[in-house]
């Protein structure tokens, strides 16, 4: 089986092609479910030229030059934020989109509100990794009155997961629903954040990712980003790292602090 370094990572591969994000590639190849040359893949391995990759026996074919789709998705309860066909609720089948395209990062399954989904594999890691600092605002809503001592705690860090989450913005917006702005993304982050503090959350919905809100996007469905707003996206992400950009060492400007940009529903 060949390993050839000068080849293109396999999860970078497949992301590329449009098929799905590098995350999701990991876990097919993990799953054994894509192969190089009819032989089973492993993790890290790279593709030549002249590599046959599949997935579930599917042939993996790289983009030629071909336009990028953007989408912004209103997603319902109940919808799971995959591509694997095997989930009856994934996301991919309830849009039944024409082209291939895949989701930027998830949305746990019992929440709703905006999802970017795309072909465009080069874009994905430099919005999801959480280094980049890429603000995603929530609106929850909570079981019981919210409290300072419950904002505080909140903005300043929570532990889960055997860390201390970053410190986030947090403005109660009733008796018990607030708004939150953060800019990493940890598995139900909010939902753990709120239960360590012994809260439940009773309605989750995400409302902007960086400069794409929600506006008027009724639930359930879809609208193809502007030219203008794939621009400004652009724009904003030029100063960020990939995933594999950031495993080599670079120096980095630290950045301004700046005011959050609450948004309107």
């Amino acid at each position: 089986m060949k390993n050839n370094s000068d080849g293109i990572q396999l999860n970078k591969y497949i992301s590329s092609s449009g098929f799905c994000s590098r995350r999701e590639a990991d876990s097919y190849i993990e799953q054994a479910r894509v192969t190089i040359n009819d032989n089973v893949a492993l993790l890290g391995q790279r593709v030549s030229p002249g590599d046959v990759v599949a997935v579930d026996g599917e042939r993996i074919k790289l983009k030629t030059g071909k336009q990028s789709v953007y989408l912004a998705f209103n997603k319902p309860k109940g919808i799971t934020s995959t591509t694997d066909p095997k989930d009856r609720t994934n996301i991919i089948s309830f849009i039944n989109y024409p082209k291939r395209i895949f989701p930027i990062g998830r949305l746990d399954k019992d929440s709703e509100g905006l999802i970017l989904l795309t072909s465009d594999g080069d874009i994905v890691n430099k919005i999801l990794r959480s280094g980049n600092e890429h603000e995603k605002e929530y609106i929850v809503t909570v079981n019981k009155p919210i409290t300072p001592e419950f904002l505080q705690r909140m903005a300043s860090g929570v532990p889960i997961l055997g860390t201390k989450t970053k410190p986030c913005t947090v403005r109660q917006d009733g008796a018990k629903r607030f708004r939150i702005i953060l800019t990493q993304g940890l598995n139900r982050q909010i939902r753990r954040m709120c239960e360590y503090l012994e809260y439940d959350v009773l309605a989750l919905k995400r409302i902007r990712i960086m400069n794409i809100t929600l506006s008027n996007i009724p639930l359930g469905k879809w609208r193809a980003l502007s030219f203008t707003e794939v621009e400004n996206l652009n724009q904003s992400l030029a100063g960020s790292l990939s995933t594999e950009e950031a495993s080599e060492p670079r120096s980095i400007e630290p950045k301004k602090e700046s005011k959050p940009k609450w948004r309107k529903k």
